[in-house]
This record gives C-alpha cells, structure tokens and sequence, in this order.
C-alpha cells in the first residue's frame, strides 16, 4: 500500500463530513470558524489502518520503541500508528487540570517515542506529553498528526503531520464572531473531567 496523498486524505476528511464550519472554541482555547472532527473519519477502522500506515511512512525509518499520544483526540490514531509500527502504546491524561501517565503506564529510561496528536493548532496538549516523555527517562523523537492547523506551536521537535490545513483562529479577544454574538460550540476534550 502506497502512501496516502494529501489530496486523499481531504478527501476522506470531507466525505467523513469531518470539516466543520461554524464558531468553535479549540482545545487551545483560541477561536476559529472551522473545526476538524477527527472522530468522524476514525470511525472507520479500515480508513484509521491507512491513514496510520500512511503517518508512519512519513516518519520514515527513525527508531521507535513506543508511541504516545494525549487523550482523548490521540488514543484511537496513536494505537493504530503504534499497532502499524508493531511497537507498545501508551496514553497520558489530565488530572487535576495536569497532563499525567495513569493506568500503570510507564516508559522505559532511553526509550525512542513517538508523540501522536490528531490535530494539533498550538501543540499545547503534544509539549506537555514530550516533558512527561523527558521527565520519565524517554527520548521524545518526533510528532506526527493526521492535521496540521498551521501557526507556531509550543513544543521543539519535528512535526510532520499528515496533512496542514492553513486555517485561520484567533485570541477569544479578537474573536469577530464573538462580537457578533454568534453562539460557539467547544467540541475539544480538553474541558472532559477525569
């Protein structure tokens, strides 16, 4: 199986119906017009296998010993890049408002990790799993997402995502649509209690 092009993978994201239009709140916490509902094209395991194996041909032949990813948006693409990659997956969560290793998770001193994300804007949610992968003796080697949003992120290793979507967000502040008063819609898991 060759790997998917970008033209492909929209594709699949519009005929999931996973580009949203509206006014949301991101897991940032900025605002936009336009929302990914990665969700929509992950419930399809046969598509979530290809577009996994198509994550990982882009990450090329770096050594990786494990995956993680942050919950709830990285679990499903993360176990299935880790599955694609034949290697152990873990999963970190917020506690207390903190991003932690739960469950019993652990990673090995000097093991290679892989970070996955489904979407990452500011990568907010990616910097605080790559310091629990440092903190914990791990060596984080790069981040993969299925969509970029484009903008600076907060974090200081690659990223090669499957897709960058340039879509626009603003400061709550700076918010037109806010202004306006058009009602938001805040599907990010960040706000989910543990």
């Amino acid at each position: 199986m060759t790997a998917m092009t970008d033209t492909e993978v929209l594709d699949a994201l519009k005929e999931a119906k996973a580009i949203l239009s509206g006014h949301f709140q991101l897991t940032s916490g900025r605002h936009s017009d336009t929302y990914v509902q990665c969700a929509r094209v992950l419930e399809d395991p046969t598509l979530t296998t290809r577009l996994a194996k198509a994550m990982v041909e882009r990450v090329g032949e770096r050594q990786i010993d494990m995956v993680a990813a942050p919950a709830v948006g990285g679990i499903i693409i993360g176990f299935a890049v880790a599955q694609a990659l034949g290697v152990k997956f873990i999963f970190t969560e917020r506690q207390g408002g903190a991003m932690v290793l739960r469950r019993g998770f652990e990673i090995p001193e000097g093991a290679q990790v892989l970070v996955v994300e489904d979407v990452v804007t500011t990568g907010g949610s990616v910097a605080e799993v790559i310091e629990l992968v440092r903190s914990a003796g791990g060596e984080p080697v790069v981040v993969t997402s299925l969509i970029d949003r484009g903008g600076p992120k907060a974090f200081d290793i690659e990223l090669i995502p499957l897709l960058t979507l340039e879509v626009e967000s603003w400061e709550p502040e700076s918010c037109g649509q806010c202004a306006a008063g058009v009602p938001m819609y805040s599907p990010g898991s960040r706000r989910l209690s543990s």
